[in-house]
């Protein structure tokens, strides 16, 4: 699946861009939440985010790059997201953050930034619907892609596979169709590409290419 992060997207003309977004194979949109705080750099916030929901044709895929985001699963949920991802960095109790997302109604995603290893997720990973994995250090788009995200994907494939859980890999930062392609053969679910189709001369075709890898 492919998810185009609207971080990328030119805010000056959001109609124009969900024009053809909603026409895309893209499956989901995804939509980087940044606080200053977790991360050092401000996206935008619930009141513009309610805009692009109403605009969006697509699933939202809400990433939170925030302190305590459990204080925002009814704002996220009022969106009408389908996805809610939070940091296991960010999250002291994420057991119980992780129940919050899935009791209102949305799929528990759970991120990793490209320090911490897969297998913090070990007591989890039959808890959550998707893990995301960040290849780029989270805070700012069109960084380059660490070529370490690869092991880490194998790594947690092995460990779905061996605890039977049915969690989605998802893979956040520096996604084209080289390193694309090299993400689902290691055993990437969802990719989400900002730059590579929000930047593209004809975005419609650069989702259509990700989407056949």
């Amino acid at each position: 699946m492919i998810a185009p992060s609207l971080l990328s997207a030119d805010f000056s003309d959001l109609r124009r861009e969900f024009s053809w977004l909603n026409q895309s194979s893209a499956d989901w949109l995804h939509l980087d939440v940044m606080d200053g705080v977790f991360v050092p750099n401000i996206s935008f916030g619930f009141p513009v985010l309610k805009h692009v929901a109403r605009l969006s044709d697509k699933p939202l895929d809400v990433h939170l790059m925030i302190v305590q985001p459990e204080k925002f699963v009814r704002e996220v949920k009022d969106l009408g997201a389908h996805v809610m991802n939070v940091h296991f960095e960010a999250c002291t109790h994420l057991h119980r953050v992780v129940y919050m997302i899935r009791e209102a109604g949305m799929l528990a995603g759970v991120t990793l930034n490209p320090a911490t290893p897969v297998s913090v997720l070990r007591d989890i990973i039959c808890d959550v619907d998707l893990v995301l994995l960040m290849s780029v250090n989270p805070g700012f788009g069109g960084q380059k892609f660490i070529p370490h995200t690869l092991t880490k994907v194998a790594e947690l494939r092995d460990l779905i596979n061996q605890s039977g859980s049915k969690a989605l890999i998802e893979v956040d930062g520096g996604v084209n169709l080289e390193t694309g392609a090299q993400l689902r053969k290691a055993g990437a679910d969802v990719l989400v590409a900002g730059n590579y189709i929000f930047g593209a001369s004809d975005p419609l075709e650069a989702c259509r290419l990700l989407s056949a890898l």
